[in-house]
């Protein structure tokens, strides 16, 4: 799976691990305004975390939470999704607004191969100094450069240079910063 091999989403292990990680964010929500907890709550939910500066804020649904990987100062408002079958990297200062959705499972296209129940995952990468608005959707295998811009409700199915802002679906330069 994070090798990019075809896999098997029902698989019984994989399904252990989606609902512990539906357990440890469950938890994070529990424990939001207790700063030690917190903290600790958010390390144990992610693969790794730049400091103890993150801000997630429930409901949120990560698929396995231990392929995410964020930077110092990450902040996430309410209902995002990460399905990080693929390792997901964020970078530092990155913000999400609302209903962010980052999508690395990907499903195949010709139906008979769909029916088997075989999927596939590409990482995403997210660079530095990101804005990522309110339900704007970051599809399979894209990496987005630093210091960028993403307008509220995109649609990002290719990569994204550094010191842009887009915007639209599918998601387009509109301006450069």
């Amino acid at each position: 799976m994070l090798a990019g091999e075809p896999y098997f989403g029902g698989d019984p292990y994989l399904t252990e691990l989606r609902k512990q990680s539906q357990e440890r964010a469950a938890k994070l929500a529990i424990v939001r305004h207790e700063p030690a907890k917190y903290s600790a709550a958010i390390h144990e939910l992610l693969g790794s975390v730049g400091d103890d500066k993150a801000i997630m804020e429930s409901p949120m649904f990560f698929d396995y939470g231990c392929n995410t990987h964020v930077g110092k100062r990450f902040q996430m408002n309410i209902s995002c999704t990460i399905l990080d079958c693929a390792r997901v990297d964020i970078g530092d200062d990155v913000l999400f607004g609302p209903c962010v959705k980052i999508f690395t499972a990907e499903h195949p296209v010709d139906p008979a191969v769909r029916l088997t129940g075989v999927e596939s995952a590409r990482p995403i990468k997210i660079g530095n100094n990101v804005w990522i608005g309110g339900s704007a959707i970051i599809l399979p295998g894209v990496t987005i450069g630093n210091n960028v811009t993403v307008g509220a409700g995109s649609v990002v199915t290719k990569d994204v240079p550094d010191n842009v802002v887009v915007a639209g679906n599918p998601a387009q330069i509109i301006k450069l910063v």
